[in-house]
Formats: C-alpha cells, structure tokens, sequence
C-alpha cells in the first residue's frame, strides 16, 4: 500500500479530543462523564441568532464571497471599535472558525523551514497548522510557578535566527487563563519592530478579563499595525462553536491579498453560519454581562475547589474560561485515560484534557491537566469531589 505523508504522521493527536472514543466507552457503560476537556460553553446561544436561523427564508443556499458577507464584516468593524480596535470592513476576512484563521495566516506569511515563537503551554492546533505549513514552531515556555506570565524577553532573543518569522501569542490564554499585561504587550512589540516580525495575536477570548487592568490587543502597540495578523472567532463569546464562523484581521494588505487567495481556493466560509453571527452582533449587553459574571463565579469557585484537594495547585487565571492545574501523579495522559476506563465514583467520572499536548515537548506538562470550567457550579462541584476521590486511589499517585 502508497506510504502516508510525512506531514500527516507527525501531525499530533488533539488533547482535547483524543479520548474521546474512551469517554463514549464510559457512557456506554452507564457512566456520567463531566467534560471539562473542551471549551463548548454550556450557557445558551443568544436567542436573537437563534430565531434569525428559524425565520431563513431563502429559495437558494448559494455561495458567500470569499471575504464574507459585507454586512458582517461591516458590524464586526463596530464590535472592534467597542475595544479600541480601529479597522475597516476592508481589513476584515470571514474565515470558517478561528482555526482557519490561523491556518491561512501560517499558510500565507510562512515557508517551510520558517520559524516563529509560542509562550507554551499554547493552543494545541497552533502545532497542527505550522506543521500543514512546513514551519517550525520554537516555543519559550511559561511555568505554572510564575503563573505562566510571559518569559523574559531575553528568552525570546535566544530563539531568533534568520528563519525566525513571528511571534504567536493568546491573549487571553488558551490554555492558561493568562492576561498579558500592558508592559508584557510592550515587550512583545519592542521585539517585533527590533526584528521586523509578524504578530500573529489569537484574541478569541476578549470578552473574558477577570481583571481591572484595561485589555491590551495587538492593534493597541503603536508602531507595528503593518506587523499585526490578529484571529478572532464569535464561538466563545456567543457560545455558537458549531456554526464556524471567525475572522482575521490584519492592515498589511500583502498579507489580506494572500490570504484572499486561499479563501478563494476554499470558495466561502459557511452561509448559515455568517446570517448567525450577524444577528449574534445585536446581542443585548444584559445577556453579555449575565454571560461575563457566570464565568466569573465559576472561575472562583473551581479555583478555591482544585486548591483544597491535597497535592492539587492551579493559579489563578485572569481571562478565558481554562486553567492549568498541577496535579499529585505520575503522567496526566495516564491519568486521563484510566479516569475514563478504569475509574468512576457513584457512576460519574470526569474528563479532563492531559497539558503535554499543549507543550512541543513531550517531556513537559507531565502531571498538568486543562480544565475548562464551562460546567454550572453544581456540575463542577461533582466533578471536584470526583476528582478528589480518585486522587485518592490513581496508582500513579506522587507524594508533591
């Protein structure tokens, strides 16, 4: 039998999805599994998307332009304005989820064998596409004692060489929670200009800062909006993952036009997704500000929880609804797996999303896991007592 590529064979396997055939295992038995593993928001859909996809009445599905449909693009323009952020429709790509965004950004503005930079833990999928691309990821890792602040500086400075194309940040994390400061944005921006980078700044999360200090984007650093590819999706904050629809934003109009050419090789981001995400945009502030103090209830709660089971850590994070938290046992992927094949508690169990996959190295991560508090609290407080009860018996238990 023809050989698979190379490509696909060290494309990695998603932590958040890979156990899936596991969990459906566990359910199949009868056992009620809490997904913490993946952002899917449990808080419903806004209705005004949902009776604007009811009322479609349209005697043809056609095609989209390959940029999206202009009235969307036109009030995502105003959304921007809403945070500072000053663009035109014109700088505005519909793409199919922010996944895509990133995909076509890489695809467009790197070469195999060209570099860029992640603060790791990073989103998981950021490896996928530089892999589809031919580039290198070089990641600068963040300690779960620092609070997964940014690096210094100078650790960044030690990964640049000629092939080093751009630096990718999240802000906020995914899948840490972590807020970028302003003076950390600064820094960002210094290297940019000193070495003429992109920066490729995934803000999927805007909508979720638990601090009082102002948000920073990508666009707010002064001198460098030529530099800027910025990816945003409205999955999250109106909880609609399942229509795709998401955006890049980028000045640098050698950039758009590239990136029009594979939207184009694509033919158009989904129809039915974009009418939802137009209406999504007239969403009332009540259901936003509901939305926001859930989460934030939910952070408090989850965090004061993981840290009152014995040996369990997570610091505190300042935006998204994840975090990392460190915990007593030998290698998460183990644990993850055997809390669905092996574990339940009064039938329950829980799933959670092994850290290593969001580090390049395999050899990081090891006892962290991703937690996703989009579960209400009672869900949570499940969850957290199962968690504590098979600590309590997982044979690869430590002593830390």
């Amino acid at each position: 039998m023809p050989q698979t590529s190379h490509r696909g064979q060290i494309m990695p396997e998603s932590p958040i999805r890979k156990l899936v055939p596991l969990s459906d295992k566990a359910k199949e038995r009868g056992i009620k599994v809490y997904h913490l593993n993946i952002g899917q928001p449990d808080l419903k859909t806004p209705a005004i998307a949902l009776e604007t996809i009811r009322r479609i009445d349209r005697k043809i599905l056609e095609y989209s332009p390959s940029d999206g449909i202009k009235s969307l693009r036109l009030k995502l323009a105003e959304y921007y304005k809403k945070f500072n952020i000053n663009v035109t429709e014109k700088e505005i790509i519909i793409t199919t989820g922010g996944s895509e965004a990133v995909n076509f950004a890489f695809m467009a503005c790197l070469d195999p064998g060209d570099e860029i930079i992640v603060p790791e833990p990073a989103y998981a999928n950021y490896t996928a596409f530089a892999i589809a691309a031919g580039a290198i990821i070089k990641p600068v890792i963040s300690t779960i004692e620092e609070g997964f602040a940014l690096p210094p500086v100078e650790k960044f400075e030690e990964l640049i060489t000629p092939r080093t194309k751009g630096i990718l940040i999240c802000n906020p994390n995914n899948p840490t929670g972590y807020l970028y400061t302003r003076d950390e944005m600064n820094q960002i921006r210094d290297l940019i200009k000193k070495y003429d980078l992109y920066l490729f700044s995934d803000e999927v999360y805007r909508e979720f800062c638990y601090t009082g200090a102002p948000y920073i984007s990508a666009f707010h650093l002064k001198g460098i909006e030529g530099n800027v590819v910025l990816f945003d999706s409205v999955s999250k904050r109106y909880s609609e993952c399942g229509i795709r629809v998401g955006a890049l934003v980028t000045k640098n109009r050698e950039v758009y036009n590239n990136v029009m050419k594979f939207c184009q090789a694509r033919l158009s981001p989904p129809l039915l997704g974009q009418i939802a995400a137009e209406a999504s945009m007239d969403t009332p502030d009540e259901y936003m500000l509901e939305m926001y103090n859930e989460y934030v209830g939910r952070r408090k709660f989850l965090i004061d929880g993981l840290n009152r089971i014995p040996g369990v850590y997570s610091p505190i994070p300042m935006g998204a609804f994840y975090t990392v938290a460190r915990l007593p046992i030998d290698d998460a992927d183990k644990f993850c797996a055997w809390l669905l094949s092996d574990f339940e508690y009064e039938g329950q169990t829980v799933m959670m999303a092994p850290a290593s996959g969001f580090y390049t190295s395999n050899k990081l991560g090891k006892n962290e896991v991703r937690i996703a508090y989009v579960l209400d609290k009672n869900e949570l407080s499940s969850a957290l007592l199962v968690l504590q009860k098979a600590l309590e018996v997982y044979p690869g238990r430590t002593n830390q």
